[in-house]
């Protein structure tokens, strides 16, 4: 067997694969190192709250504490950032807000800990009325489980936008799953992806098509309606028109979507024999490790769309899953659904088909209110139009 010399190792596979493999471990080393350093820093200003509303509650000082902490602390770390009074009053507001009975009622279900299978609470805990020993318990748990995996730039923004302690727990929750990014917080934060979650029905047969822990992943990703907005549609369009749109707003399309979601390509192309079929947009979720087919339908759902992306799911799974990957997913987005008709659809279909609607200028600005048509409206007459154009 030939060895190969130091001089042309920059070119054999082994050694590609070997630097490959290093700076993978590298990359891994660095965001656990970086997990733990935020880690720390979440301790530490929870900790210096806490110990400013001690100590104001024990000795009466006043606000001006805040103040006179902030300069003494910046004097003593000159080169450390994150002590300005701004920061500081943000680390008591943490403290105050999150060691609240409502809030610690509503985190009670996301700690993880030894009490996590302790009997049901009384109503008057579990409004808020928790008994001081619980507490401690939870407090104790609090930080590390529920507020150490997110960024502190994370908790300013949650504490400013979101009063609702059920809200800022559910945007903890999937930023720390998910690593939404600050722009990505702030966008679901403005699209109501809280409010879309739990007040909104999703229609879906994940849990008849994918194994349990599966189908939770992916019921989590999709949602019951996209905001579209940002296309600034104003008239009819058709199909291709719409997915032009979303291609050309591709990142903004993304940031809706959700994180995990990488796009692989628009009207992709599969074989089957001598016929050729078109996916409108394919994407591929890491976490899931699955394609995510996604097509696009500017009417209402019909039953023979869900026969459709079952047929197109079988051909993504035989020709396209790569080793590996999980069963593909469809999601088919239209302008509006019956969920009782979607229900009989996907009831005999045996890939994970998800049927959402999508939302066309949902909050006008005053002048245009009633000018403009609604997506149902919008819906009608591009069917309006298909009808006259055959």
């Amino acid at each position: 067997m030939k060895m190969p010399t130091d001089t042309n190792l920059t070119s054999d596979a082994d050694y590609r694969r070997f630097i490959e493999e290093l700076k993978a471990r590298v990359a891994n080393a660095r965001i656990s190192a970086a997990r733990k350093v935020n880690h720390e820093l979440i301790m530490l200003y929870w900790d210096i709250g806490r110990r400013i509303v001690e100590k104001q509650q024990e000795l009466g000082w006043g606000e001006s504490v805040v103040e006179l902490v902030a300069q003494d602390l910046q004097t003593a770390f000159p080169g450390t950032t994150g002590f300005s009074s701004f920061n500081l009053w943000r680390m008591r507001q943490l403290y105050l807000e999150y060691r609240s009975p409502e809030f610690l009622a509503q985190a009670v279900p996301e700690i993880k800990g030894p009490d996590q299978d302790k009997p049901e609470r009384t109503g008057a805990e579990t409004a808020g009325q928790l008994v001081v020993s619980d507490q401690d318990h939870l407090l104790a748990q609090l930080v590390p489980d529920l507020l150490g995996p997110v960024p502190w730039g994370h908790h300013v923004e949650i504490m400013k936008k979101i009063k609702s302690p059920a809200a800022r727990i559910w945007y903890l929750r999937a930023t720390a799953q998910f690593g939404w990014s600050r722009n990505v917080l702030l966008n679901q934060i403005k699209a109501s992806a809280y409010e879309r979650a739990v007040t909104e029905k999703k229609t879906h047969n994940f849990p008849l098509a994918l194994p349990e822990y599966l189908a939770e992943q992916a019921d989590e990703m999709m949602k019951s309606a996209y905001n579209l907005e940002f296309l600034d549609i104003r008239r009819p369009v058709r199909e291709r028109e719409l997915e032009d749109r979303l291609i050309a707003r591709l990142q903004a399309f993304l940031l809706e979507l959700g994180y995990g979601f990488c796009f692989v390509g628009r009207q992709y192309r599969l074989t089957l024999g001598e016929k050729e079929y078109f996916i409108d947009l394919l994407f591929y979720h890491r976490f899931l490790k699955a394609l995510v087919a996604f097509e696009l339908k500017v009417g209402a759902f019909e039953p023979e769309h869900a026969g459709k992306m079952d047929f197109y799911l079988n051909l993504l799974n035989d020709k396209e899953r790569g080793p590996g990957d999980q069963s593909s997913i469809g999601i088919i987005l239209c302008a509006e659904k019956d969920d009782v008709e979607v229900e009989y659809a996907l009831r005999t279909k045996a890939n994970p088909i998800g049927v959402a609607v999508y939302e066309l200028q949902s909050k006008l600005p005053g002048e245009f209110s009633g000018k403009l048509p609604t997506a149902k409206q919008l819906a009608d007459m591009v069917r309006v139009e298909i009808e006259a154009g055959k």
